[in-house]
């Protein structure tokens, strides 16, 4: 059944709002994908703060292109469906990874991060990269490391001289 020209706008409104909304956009192919496996994935992209959904190739092209994006003919043909990242655009391509682990129907066929394209490649690699509470207490550990060497440093000298008086006064008592 057809769409009419207003269920057209509406399906060109929501996937623009998607798109001004997240963070990465990951495209696959699911040709052959049964629909309780496209449940998981949707689920598990879902845990991680973003969502999938299958979009309408011609729409999706006008949603992309409206937005600056570029889209090369290869990533709208075929079934596509949509990875959107809302707020970790690495805990959503993993999630996305890791749920279609063993799916040979899904294929990723390259994405966006914020305006720039990503091929397949750059898309594995995004995946790899820890989700972003990591990154932050990994950058956390960087920023406090600095200040606590200084204070240990700074720290050294009372404590050198303390254990001299210490040894003097156990001396001391030794020979009394």
């Amino acid at each position: 059944m057809a769409l009419t020209r207003d269920e057209k706008q509406k399906v060109l409104d929501q996937y623009a709002a998607w798109l001004e909304k997240s963070q990465a956009v990951i495209l696959v192919e699911y040709t052959g994908l049964k629909v309780k496996d496209l449940d998981v994935i949707r689920a598990k992209i879902r845990e991680s703060g973003g969502e999938f959904h299958v979009l309408k190739n011609t729409l999706a092209r006008k949603a992309f292109e409206a937005r600056g994006m570029s889209v090369p003919e290869t990533l709208l043909a075929k079934s596509t469906a949509v990875a959107f990242a809302f707020s970790d655009a690495a805990g959503t391509t993993k999630a996305l990874t890791e749920a279609t682990k063993g799916m040979e129907a899904v294929k990723v066929k390259g994405g966006f991060l914020d305006k720039q394209a990503l091929n397949p490649a750059q898309v594995k690699a995004l995946a790899d990269m820890p989700p972003l509470p990591v990154v932050r207490a990994q950058l956390l550990g960087v920023l406090q490391a600095p200040a606590g060497k200084l204070v240990r440093t700074i720290a050294e000298p009372a404590r050198s001289l303390a254990s001299v008086f210490r040894a003097y006064a156990e001396k001391a008592q030794a020979a009394a």
